[in-house]
């Protein structure tokens, strides 16, 4: 007899960790139904068996379409400046973060703008993701004008800076990581995927870069287009990039409908709603957010919607 899948697998837990759950759940109610004999005089006090533990990266309430739709999340949360000067390997940004530990510590994620944008054009998601229970860094690299590439390797030496040096280094686990970013920045979280396959998630924002195959990566990806995007379309851009991706990948195409190239350099509802469940599934290995993934959302601003997850 193979034995019982783990109740809890290590991140990066595939979407057919789903099928687990119905032999799980005969498992506990076989269980529930077995007849003990009554205890022996005097045994009260013997221990009993501990409580199964829940996902220990679990952070924050079970969520809804409207926690994941809010501005704010439900983690209060603190923000602070690096500077350029403080650093190296990257051009500085500014650190967003829960307020509290009570709940423990927390996945980490590094964002980049495009070409030849700042933070600012990113910094809407800081606070956002932060406080639904991540650290994020959005940062400024060293030249406006660098190329994907460079992106990639700049946010992770954001990441490596976040968990090695940086003032909130003990409220992050070094373990649960991932980048994003927009235009050139999103071509860079496809590479620093690609460098690193210990991440937990890549999310390139209507990326742009000039490889279009990026069968290499291990990491579990969420590609965002736009259907009126003019500087990277689609067809040449993030279609390639998804189907590039090995299709034996947790990985995901969102088409944003009627958008453009910046739609992700603002407040956008859809963007994040799917980023903040991306990152809930695989750098917390949080399966209440699989409900919002899979299967494939539909709705009026999404174009199209393509996934590697099986539908129920």
């Amino acid at each position: 007899m193979q034995p019982l899948p783990a109740l809890h697998p290590v991140p990066r837990r595939r979407w057919s960790s789903r099928a687990t759950r119905p032999l799980l759940a005969l498992v506990l109610v076989g269980a529930s139904l077995t007849v003990t004999p009554a205890a022996p005089a005097g045994a009260q006090d013997l221990p009993t068996a501990a409580p199964l533990a829940a996902n220990p990266y679990e952070r924050g309430p079970a969520p809804t379409v409207a926690s994941i739709e809010a501005t704010r999340g439900p983690f209060a949360t603190a923000q602070t400046t690096v500077a350029a000067s403080s650093v190296s390997g990257f051009g500085g940004g500014t650190i967003y973060y829960p307020t509290s530990t009570a709940e423990g510590t927390f996945g980490a994620v590094a964002i980049s703008p495009g070409f030849t944008a700042r933070q600012t054009s990113v910094a809407w998601l800081g606070p956002r993701l932060a406080s639904q229970g991540f650290v994020v860094i959005t940062i400024d690299t060293r030249s406006v004008w660098d190329q994907p590439a460079s992106r990639g390797t700049q946010l992770l030496a954001a990441l490596d800076y976040l968990t090695n040096t940086s003032t909130v280094r003990t409220r992050i686990d070094r373990n649960r990581l991932a980048v994003m970013g927009h235009s050139m920045g999103g071509g860079g979280s496809l590479s620093a995927a690609s460098t690193r396959p210990a991440l937990q998630a890549a999310i390139p924002l209507t990326g742009w870069h000039t490889q279009k195959s990026w069968s290499s990566v291990r990491v579990p990806t969420l590609v965002i287009g736009a259907e009126n995007d003019t500087v990277a379309p689609v067809s040449s851009h993030s279609e390639p990039f998804y189907t590039s991706l090995p299709a034996t990948l947790d990985k995901a195409y969102l088409e944003l409908n009627a958008a453009s190239h910046s739609a992700p350099t603002s407040s956008n509802v859809t963007v994040a709603k799917y980023s903040i469940s991306w990152l809930k599934r695989f750098v917390d290995d949080d399966t209440r957010y699989e409900q919002f993934l899979c299967p494939a959302p539909r709705g009026t601003t999404i174009e199209e919607y393509r996934d590697t997850c099986p539908h129920s």
